[in-house]
Formats: C-alpha cells, structure tokens, sequence
C-alpha cells in the first residue's frame, strides 16, 4: 500500500479520500492520519487514528465529510516500527512556528535514532524516529530564522535530510501550509510526483488500499501536484495524474499545484544545482533588449454578398499607433466602393474612420498598407528603478475613476467569477504577492497549458469557458488574462494589432490575421504588453493598432446594413514583413 501521500492544488478542492484498507477483508494498518490547512488557514486540522478498527468511523468521514477542503492534504498509512501503536506515534506530526502550523509525514524507517546532542526549542512527544526528524529539522530552521519554507535555502534543507539519510531510510514530506517540500529517499524508498492537468470531468485514483477521487463533490478545473510512494492508477472511467519517480536523494517544492523548485544532490565536487523554477515556461524577468524593427504591413479585408447592399455604414480601425514607443512612417487606406467618409480618434485614443457608402455593391474590399517602426526594446526597462508592487494594488481615488473602465470584469454568473477570483489569486500565492511575477505566471500559464486550437471558440465564447475547457485562439486567451487580472485589482486592456511570427513559425496562422494581446496598466511604468498565446512580453514582433475595454471597442472592421445585403462572407488576410530600409540599432543603455 502507499503509506505516504500528498497533495497541493492551484486553490481549495474537497477530495474523497477511501480507506479500503480499513474494510472487510483487508489487513488493518497499525494507524492512519490525515492533515490538512481548511480555507487556507495557518491552522491544521489533523484527522488520525491508531490501530483502527473496520469500518472505522473517521475513515469514513475521511471519504465522506463535506468540509475536507483545502489545498493541501497529507496522507499517511503506518505500519509501525518505532514506537507504541498509540496516537502520540501516529503521523502526521504538526508543530507551530512562525505563527502556522507545519506538517510532517515520513515513509520507511530508520535504523538509529539521532544522537542525544540534538537539542532546541522542539522536543518529541512521542517515541518515533518520524517525529525526532520532524523536530530535528524545525530546530534548523528557527536557528536560521526561516519563518516560511518559502523563506529557506532549499539546498540547505536538502542538506541536512542528506545527513539524516545516513541513518535510514528517509523519504518525508514538509509543509507550511503554503508549500510543500519533498525529500526522495537515497536508496530505499521511493518517490512518485504526478501532474494533475485539467480539463478533466473526473479525476479518481488508487489501489485495492485507498481510493482518492478529486471530483467527488464537483469538477474544478485545477492544476495539482500528488506525491506519493507508489504510483496509484486511475480508477474506472477517470483519470489519473501522469507520474514520474523523483530521483534519489532531490528535494521538490511545491507551491498551488505547481513545481516551483527542484535540488538535485550534488554532483562530486561541485555543489548541488538549484533546477529553475517550473511555473514559468520560459524566464521572462530578464528579456533580451531588441532592436528596433520596422516592418511592413498589408492588411486586406473583402466581404461579399449573396444579394447588393444599398446603403451601409462602415467603422475602421487599421490605422497603427504612434506614440514614443512606435513610429507610423507610411500608411494608406484604400476602399473599394466609393462614399462619404471622416477620421477621428475615438474615446480610447484610436485612429478610427467612418464611412457612410449609398453606392450598391456585392463585393466590398478595404486594403491598408503601413510601414510601421516599433521601439519598444525593453518591456522592463522601469524595474530596475521601482520598489517591490505587491497585490492588492492601491490605487488614487481619481486614479480609480480613470481607471474604472479597465477594473471591471466581463458580467458572467457570480459563481463563475468566485471561481476565477480563486484561480487567480493561486498565482498570487504561488509568487508571494509579487505583481510582476504574478503576471508573468499567468502569462506563462496560458501560454504553456492553454490549446491554441482554431475552431474552438466564436466570439461568444466567455473567460469562463476558455479557463474551463483549456483551449482557444488568441482572442480568449487575451479574455481570460483581462478577466483575472482586473478581477486582482490590475488594470487591463484589449490590444488588436498584429504580430510577426517569421517566415516559417509554426504559429504563421498567427501573422495571417489580426492578432490580439493584453496590456497592464503597471504603478509607475503604464500600459505594458504581455502576449498569452505566445507566452511572451510583447516587444518589436507587435504591432499595436487599437485599444479598448474588450473586443469590440477595439475591432479593426464593423458595419452596419441598412437596405440590402443578404448572406455574407468574409476573408482577411494580413502579411507582416520586414521593411527594406534597415531600421538603426537600439541604443545601448545608460548607466548613471
């Protein structure tokens, strides 16, 4: 049977966990237990039991209470070697530090005990070599000061279980609450971690000893990490974590349903290497400064008519943006069908025109061709200079009501937006309530588990439904970031424009069509691009065009039909491509 086990989850699920090893016919276990931190809690509520009977009624309430929820969950199954069979010997083991409790759970033995020389502030209760490690490692850390795991030298405490590991066999598990650290026996036992990835209608998985299913009291779609001494194998009709085997002797931490950090054991000689955090696809805190570009863009739109439309009304904005960052050297526009026309820059600061066409037509075309010079080479040329933003944002009372428009998210059912305020917020535990990081994360995120999949969706198609179903174009994911980020108190706009992907990207379809991305009103830096369905932050490859609160504030072609017309078709076609003249080099940095 897998006598350890544990789980972390980007925010709060309520999983049944099945003790069949508590059942007829099964050989009892000498103890079980079971912690978890409800409601995101400094306080853990520990569920354990020695020498349990069958049927046991806390192993039923372990498969059937409706508040066990929480993101964090730690499974144990004794089969007793130190100690009496008694509670005070039963894990997991909680002690308080640091104002929350901290959990610890231990799979195999060891052959000694530590050395009577092994004093601090925390003492066992019980006669468990588990326990004399768990406080062991507790009086490490309050001699380091480390309040937090998040605060630790991960390869300090790789260290010193190391040492521990000299003297038995050693595979543990360490949480705070908030994180969640993992130790891979040297030799002895194993270690599995299994990646939970949504979408998914049902995650159950287990053996003939324990059953833990993940949606018996509703799907969420959450990203979770499962640690567990043998791999467990998903039940019927479900699905199971994909599971890999920690290697020996490497710590893992774990923060909301993610690997944020692995310490392999050192290598002879040099010291053990610090593996770079997992969250993020790539390391966007440092991107490379670019060169100015210029580029060349054709963008075509035709509609046509199964019967002549005799009088329309057209709104165009395919006019790019000038401003410091981005210089409009040539542009032209070009329509087929004659009528009356007016520029004029809208309530969002874009180039628009309207035009007004009394003259029959079946086939329309709108053709604009601009030489575009983009200068913005280093998205993050403001961090150097600012002082750590933390969520929540505070923002002026007039700031607010500028801002106002950028703050309120799409109006979907309250339930739907309590779920997203929960999955947004997992990104900003995960990152401390750091800001930049959180939305590079969440950057990151949708680009690395999000589909970008034509066909998928329509214009309709609702945050809510892109966070669910892990798929969409580029509009929804522009959606969904919008939608978690003004749900966080961050301001955030639509962005259609265009992108250039490369003669021969594999995401071409991308520079075919307009392109849409999101821009983050940042305290003390402004409006700054972040592209989720490239994962990237925007630099010279985009190519603004328009701005607005949504899509449709921000849509390149609109129009309304008032005589005629009858089915439509539409094709666009967009090609960006270097300009001829070179563009000159960027200027090297300052320094003062």
């Amino acid at each position: 049977m897998p006598n350890l086990l544990a789980m972390s989850f980007e925010g709060e699920l309520a999983p049944s966990f099945d003790l069949r090893c508590l059942a007829e016919g099964h050989q009892l276990p000498d103890g079980w237990g079971l912690a978890y931190f409800p409601g995101g809690e400094p306080s853990a509520v520990v569920l354990k039991e020695p020498a349990p009977p069958q049927g046991s009624i806390r192993g039923q309430l372990a498969r059937a209470w409706e508040h066990l929820e929480s993101s964090l969950f730690t499974l144990h199954i004794r089969t007793a070697t130190w100690g009496a069979v008694s509670d005070a010997n039963t894990q997991p083991f909680t002690r308080s530090w640091a104002r929350r409790d901290w959990v610890f759970a231990h799979a195999g033995s060891l052959s000694r005990k530590l050395g009577p020389d092994d004093k601090g502030i925390f003492e066992p209760v019980g006669s468990t070599d588990t326990e004399q490690v768990f406080c062991h490692l507790m009086n490490r850390m309050a001699e380091k000061g480390w309040r937090s795991l998040m605060e630790a030298d991960l390869s300090q405490i790789r260290d010193w279980l190391d040492v521990l590991n000299d003297l038995g066999q050693l595979t543990v598990v360490l949480t705070d609450g908030r994180d969640l650290l993992a130790y891979a026996d040297r030799r002895g036992v194993p270690l599995h971690l299994g990646s939970i990835a949504p979408p998914y209608e049902r995650v159950a998985f287990g053996n003939d000893d324990l059953l833990v299913d993940l949606s018996a009291r509703g799907t969420k779609s959450r990203k979770g990490v499962v640690v567990c001494t043998a791999p467990l194998e998903a039940s019927e009709g479900a699905s199971a974590p994909s599971w890999r085997i920690i290697p020996p002797g490497c710590a893992v931490l774990v923060r909301q349903g993610a690997v944020v950090a692995e310490v392999a054991p050192p290598a002879p000689g040099p010291q053990a290497s610090l593996v770079s955090p997992s969250v993020a696809v790539r390391d966007l805190s440092r991107p490379t400064l670019a060169e100015v570009k210029r580029w060349r863009v054709k963008h075509r739109t035709a509609y046509r008519y199964a019967k002549p439309v005799e009088r329309s009304a057209h709104l165009l904005r395919v006019t790019p943006v000038e401003d410091r960052l981005q210089k409009l050297l040539s542009y032209s526009l070009a329509v087929s069908v004659p009528g009356q026309s007016k520029d004029y820059d809208d309530v969002f600061g874009n180039r628009a025109r309207r035009f007004l066409v009394d003259t029959p037509f079946t086939e329309l075309v709108i053709e604009a061709n601009s030489i575009v010079e983009v200068c913005d080479v280093d998205p993050l040329d403001f961090r150097p200079l600012k002082t750590r933003s933390t969520i929540p944002l505070v923002w002026m009372p007039w700031q607010r009501q500028i801002l106002a428009p950028f703050l309120l998210p799409p109006e979907l059912p309250e339930t739907e937006l309590e779920e997203l305020t929960e999955y947004a917020m997992s990104f900003v535990k995960r990152n401390d309530y750091d800001l930049l990081d959180t939305l590079i994360d969440i950057n990151s995120t949708i680009y690395g588990e999000y589909e970008y999949r034509q066909g998928s969706t329509t214009v309709f198609t609702t945050p809510f439904e892109v966070y669910a179903n892990r798929r969409g174009v580029c509009q929804d994911f522009t959606n969904l970031f919008i939608c978690l980020a003004r749900l966080l108190g961050v301001p955030a706009r639509y962005v259609c424009g265009y992108i250039y992907t490369g003669p021969k990207a594999a995401n071409q379809v991308q520079s075919e069509a307009s392109h849409a991305w999101v821009q983050l009103y940042l305290p003390g830096a402004g409006w700054k691009g972040f592209d989720p369905t490239n994962g990237i932050l925007t630099q010279t490859q985009h190519i603004r065009v328009a701005v607005g609160r949504n899509y449709i504030d921000a849509t390149p072609t609109s129009g309304t039909i008032y005589v005629g017309g009858g089915p439509e078709t539409l094709e666009v076609s967009v090609t960006v491509e270097p300009a001829d003249e070179p563009a000159p080099a960027a200027p090297p940095p300052k320094v003062t």
